[in-house]
């Protein structure tokens, strides 16, 4: 398995060594050059994701989706963006203005701290803390206070309602999600990211198959990280039958836009928590045949990570255009009535299991 810590490494000698560059302008260029790695990722998984939601919902509607702009329709994404671009941002009247400008940021920034913390590669992580799953679930909860203020400060009833449903479902869903990667961390042994995907490593690894409880958090961390990205079923603050457009409904341009960038980042990094987390990350597929293992280990480790992240994309989506949307008792009643209790009862078995086992 490549480690990708040796590019990093040459780059760092390079700047070091062969430019003769102090510590200060080193560090400086390296995270320069790390934002951008991070913004161009960033948005080039939002145009393919964006692409393939389309598409998705296409085949599950018995439709081709978008094909008028490009072969296949590939370049109405980008004919999307350069509208937001381009459109007009208006001022609301009587609206907290602070508020207002402030919450798309937040709820940008909330998806992007949280999307620098996947494990692409070994050694390929941007950032890699000893508290790792801390610091997701802490970045993770900002979105939670862009979502309010984005709804107060839009001064617009359906703005509020549909905040204030936003709000209490993810804060809801968020201690499922947490519980889940508690299990985790048990089982494992480590709240780093990589040293999570490390344990995974090996014939028959992967934590769903390391424990039964394993299995159980996979599927609730799978409802649970929908419903914290306010995906379908789940996505009753932007119910449009209801709401309008919900917390966004006032916001045009790239205010508007950054929302939209946010849902389906927030998709991958659900998607890329669940691969990293529960289904070995870059770990590839062992079975304990030696031969079959040699092969499976020269695939490169972002292949395995990006190929397990977007079979759940998809099986997330498939969720999204197969059920109805819930009533928002019914998303409550379903977290603490039955996934809270549930998951409490999973973290009990798991501690039993690694004590006993």
């Amino acid at each position: 398995m490549f480690d990708f810590s040796i590019v990093t490494s040459f780059v760092d000698q390079l700047l070091r060594q062969t430019l003769g560059l102090g510590d200060f302008w080193t560090i400086l260029i390296e995270c320069v050059l790390v934002g951008l790695g991070i913004l161009v990722g960033y948005a080039l998984l939002a145009i393919v994701l964006i692409f393939m939601e389309r598409k998705v919902c296409a085949y599950f509607q018995c439709r081709i989706g978008p094909m008028r702009v490009g072969p296949w329709g590939i370049f109405q994404v980008f004919a999307d963006v350069l509208k937001m671009l381009i459109k007009e941002i208006f001022a609301i009247d009587k609206a907290d203005l602070l508020l207002y400008y402030v919450a798309p940021f937040l709820v940008i920034a909330a998806s992007v701290g949280t999307f620098s913390f996947l494990p692409w590669n070994k050694g390929m992580s941007v950032l890699d803390f000893n508290v790792g799953i801390f610091m997701v679930t802490a970045i993770s909860s900002i979105g939670v206070v862009g979502i309010f203020m984005a709804g107060w400060g839009s001064n617009n009833k359906y703005s509020v309602v549909s905040a204030m449903r936003g709000a209490v479902q993810m804060i809801s869903y968020e201690m499922s999600l947490g519980l889940c990667l508690i299990c985790a961390v048990i089982l494992t042994g480590t709240m780093q990211m990589s040293g999570i995907v490390e344990a995974q490593t090996g014939p028959w690894r992967w934590l769903i198959f390391q424990s039964p409880t394993a299995i159980i958090a996979f599927l609730v961390f799978l409802v649970s990280g929908n419903a914290e990205a306010n995906r379908g079923p789940f996505d009753l603050a932007e119910a449009e039958s209801e709401l309008t457009a919900g917390y966004h409904t006032e916001y045009s341009g790239m205010g508007f836009g950054f929302y939209y960038l946010a849902e389906y980042l927030n998709l991958f990094v659900i998607s890329g928590l669940a691969s990293a987390v529960f289904l070995g990350g870059w770990a590839p597929v062992n079975i304990g045949l030696e031969a079959f293992d040699n092969v499976m280990n020269l695939i490169p480790g972002i292949f395995w990570f990006l190929g397990k992240t977007f079979m759940v994309v998809w099986i997330l989506m498939w969720v999204r255009w197969t059920f109805p949307r819930l009533r928002i008792d019914q998303i409550l009643k379903l977290e603490w009535k039955y996934l809270m209790p549930l998951m409490l009862l999973v973290l009990v078995l798991t501690t039993a299991w690694v004590a006993l086992v």
